[in-house]
């Protein structure tokens, strides 16, 4: 019996040594911002992480699996949705779900509801995007943001749904200048980190850590500093994309 649970504590031991292993979505702004962000918030409790990306839909599933003890950034229903993990209760993030049109398109939206007589492009497995597209007859799903974006541009897709950050550097990055965000965000949306009920008690150091670079304005400016990152990252990548950015940034500050 001793030897029995003398194994026992080893293989225990074995499954929980190492970083703690957290998924992201792949090929989203706000999510590259999170790959930067988190981190930090983890160093501060001598805890070392290792982030992985991938589609939506299979970064929830590994998740529900117990495969990885995570996600990095979710809006508050994933939770609702997804019982095994335990959501940290303080925000780090925020989104903005936007739509993006043909600069000559004549659209009729004002709300959400009248997306419905449109055609739409988005990305699959995003929550955000799923909630308000729920029931909607014209919906194309696509693996990236780019993908959506190029549906609308070459008038394919009458709407692209996305991030309003990622949607604007995704258009810097493409080079594409015959689409523009709508004249208004549809939603704004808190962003939170979620862990895996088996790794409970990380939730309330976590938390707190939060709370505290929150509190003193270190969260703030980490992030400042992760979104130009990001963005300077994709801007390097053609000229036009790099004058598109300067613009958006130039916004920015503004």
């Amino acid at each position: 019996m001793k030897k029995y649970l003398l194994l026992l504590l080893l293989l225990c031991n074995k499954a929980s040594a190492g970083p703690l292993q957290f998924v992201s979505i792949n090929y989203l702004i706000e999510q590259e911002v999170g790959r930067l962000v988190l981190p930090q918030v983890y160093h501060k409790l001598n805890v070392s992480i290792v982030i992985t990306p991938y589609p939506g839909k299979r970064a929830q599933q590994l998740v529900r699996s117990g495969k990885r003890h995570g996600e990095i950034m979710r809006i508050f229903s994933y939770g609702e949705e997804n019982p095994h993990t335990i959501r940290v209760p303080t925000p780090y993030y925020t989104l903005e779900t936007m739509a993006f049109v043909r600069s000559d398109a004549q659209l009729d939206i004002h709300s959400e509801q009248d997306l419905s007589k449109y055609r739409i492009a988005k990305v699959r497995g995003v929550k955000h995007t799923n909630n308000i597209t729920k029931g909607m007859p014209e919906v194309e799903d696509t693996d990236t943001t780019i993908q959506a974006l190029n549906l609308v541009s070459k008038g394919l897709a009458d709407v692209a749904l996305t991030n309003r950050i990622d949607g604007l550097v995704m258009l810097a990055q493409a080079g594409i200048e015959n689409v523009v965000p709508h004249q208004r965000s549809f939603r704004v949306l808190e962003l939170y980190h979620y862990i895996h009920k088996d790794q409970q008690h990380w939730v309330d150091k976590v938390d707190g850590v939060l709370r505290r670079m929150m509190q003193s304005g270190e969260l703030a400016a980490l992030i400042k500093k992760a979104e130009n990152q990001v963005i300077s990252e994709h801007c390097r990548q053609s000229a036009v994309a790099s004058e598109l950015c300067r613009r958006h940034l130039n916004q920015e500050e503004d």
